[in-house]
């Protein structure tokens, strides 16, 4: 996917509605089903509150006509990262939804790959995680795209209380030596 067609564009109240749109079946298989909808308005303003708190950041991702002038455009998922607790440091895990009419177009990796950048300029920790399932071959090949490495398998709970055998990918966030 050409990055000049994608815009990630930081979350506000308005995006409720996108983050309904995804939370299906068909795309929470491997990440312990749809939310209530009482879970559902928890995470909402739990990434609200991602940049305020310096805890995170989550957008969504805007997939832009072949002939963009700025404007105008289709949100076709989400991205983004927020601080855990991981292996005894304190690590940015990131995660990303892309609605299915527009899975398997690069967007994924493309707005995964802008997310890392912006990441880069404004994360406190030095590591950003991602734990896809081992048995979710998209988003793992997502992370590869992506240029996260590979740590290895680990057990995972996602959500908390619910194990899953996942792969522990990790990107540096320091800046690149110049």
């Amino acid at each position: 996917m050409d990055p000049a067609r994608i815009r990630l564009e930081p979350w506000t109240d308005a995006d409720l509605a996108l983050l309904r749109r995804v939370n299906v079946p068909e795309m929470k298989q491997h990440v312990g089903g749809p939310e209530t909808a009482e879970q559902l308005l928890v995470r909402h303003r739990r990434y609200l509150d991602f940049v305020p708190s310096g805890t995170g950041c989550m957008y969504r991702i805007v997939l832009l006509p072949e002939a963009a002038e700025g404007a105008g455009g289709e949100a076709v998922g989400t991205v983004g990262y927020g601080t855990r607790s991981w292996q005894g440091r304190t690590v940015h895990e990131m995660g990303w939804n892309v609605l299915p009419p527009h899975q398997g177009r690069g967007i994924a990796a493309t707005a995964v790959r802008l997310a890392v950048a912006a990441a880069r300029t404004s994360a406190r920790h030095r590591y950003l995680h991602a734990f896809p399932s081992v048995g979710n071959p998209a988003s793992n090949a997502v992370c590869r795209k992506a240029g996260f490495t590979l740590l290895g398998e680990t057990d995972f709970e996602f959500p908390p209380g619910r194990p899953v055998r996942s792969n522990d990918w990790r990107v540096d966030l320091r800046p690149e030596a110049g």
